[in-house]
């Protein structure tokens, strides 16, 4: 995937730009009433959603798309698309409800996904369609909304993750009715992302202000500025190695171009400087300390024998700023940039399951990953 390779602007800080647009449907029939949005609405009426819309994605986009019924799809299959970023984790469960922690067994992952009082569960109708082969665009169906059409790109790149994603909008625009009131703009299930039903964000990778102690006050700036601060999977999910989503809170009374102007061109360009100057400081006033943590984490990555996804993930955000600051080479800077990058999406549960092609439980699970991370940095 592109955003795993290191490219584009600023990708020593940001490693991807996401731009997310949320839709509802008026379907043809109906009075112009529409359907429920799907927190509201029955079974049978996401089933119609899904028919539809899968139909209308799969002509709209033949042959750039690849879709995915995630009713009918494995526990593991769909948590390996939560951990590429192409479904919430609220999307793969068919419902709002606990996060299925990485200790589970697969007996308690598929326990854990049984109905819940709104009927949802993971047999709900609902899918997702994603670009092949390089997963910049997806669309959920029948996620919080209708339609979230998502398009990822490489480093700070969001005015051309918003062309893209607006292309596609126009497309689906022209095949399906969105629900749309001149005073509120396109209709959401959360009022907040009335208007455009744009979410414009970046994935940051702060180490650096972490070891300074200023993570803080980023979070708190950013709340100021009504600015949404999430983990490493979005909303509802912890920032596990120094991982950040950064987004707008708000998309009512605001037109699109404000939204960009603002994130990109007056504050994630603060963001990063902030970031890069933190990294400075502990160079020239903290390198010992900062070397040794960087090395005791290549240490650990190169010889551990069992490793959790937390530690892995940690060891990782801090041999990335090694190489982000020249203190580690393993092959050469770009290489070792998309070996780390890529290392944070395969020592996930489902990917490393995956890699294993077996059912792993969390003890398992620490073993292969500490020797799958061995094995990739030996090479």
């Amino acid at each position: 995937m592109p955003w795993l390779a290191g490219t584009g602007v600023d990708a020593d800080v940001v490693m991807s730009s996401r731009v997310r647009l949320a839709r509802n449907l008026v379907v043809p029939g109906r009075g112009g009433e529409g359907l429920k949005f799907p927190a509201r609405s029955s079974r049978e009426e996401r089933a119609e959603v899904l028919a539809l819309v899968k139909a209308r994605i799969l002509e709209a986009l033949a042959g750039q798309v690849t879709w995915v019924d995630l009713h009918q799809a494995k526990v593991t299959d769909r948590h390996l698309l939560v951990e590429r970023h192409l479904i919430s984790k609220q999307h793969a469960r068919g419902r709002a409800g606990e996060v299925i922690p990485e200790s589970a067994t697969p007996a308690a992952m598929a326990a854990a996904l049984h109905g819940d009082s709104a009927g949802r569960s993971e047999l709900d109708p609902r899918g997702v369609a994603f670009s092949v082969p390089d997963e910049r665009l997806s669309i959920m169906v029948n996620e919080e909304d209708h339609l979230r059409i998502q398009h990822v790109d490489p480093g700070l790149s969001l005015a051309e993750a918003w062309r893209e994603a607006d292309r596609v909008d126009d497309l689906l625009e022209d095949a399906l009715d969105f629900a749309y009131a001149p005073r509120f703009g396109y209709l959401t299930a959360c009022p907040t992302n009335c208007g455009s039903g744009l979410r414009m964000s970046v994935m940051l990778h702060l180490p650096g202000l972490k070891l300074t102690g200023d993570i803080d006050k980023v979070k708190r700036a950013a709340t100021d500025m009504n600015l949404a601060v999430r983990g490493f999977y979005g909303e509802g999910s912890d920032a596990i190695g120094d991982f950040y989503q950064l987004s707008n809170q708000t998309t009512l009374g605001k037109p699109e171009r404000v939204i960009l102007h603002e994130l990109a061109q007056e504050i994630l360009p603060q963001v990063i400087e902030y970031e890069r100057l933190a990294r400075r400081t502990l160079m020239a006033k903290r390198r010992s300390a900062l070397e040794d943590q960087v090395f005791r984490a290549l240490g650990t990555l190169t010889h551990a024998r069992l490793i959790s996804t937390e530690e892995a993930m940690g060891a990782l955000s801090l041999v990335r700023l090694g190489v982000m600051l020249d203190l580690v080479r393993l092959r050469g800077r770009e290489e070792d940039h998309r070996l780390v990058n890529h290392l944070m999406l395969l020592v996930q549960p489902a990917h490393l399951q995956r890699i294993a092609q077996r059912e792993l439980d969390q003890d398992q699970r620490r073993t292969v990953r500490a020797e799958m991370i061995r094995t990739r940095l030996g090479k």
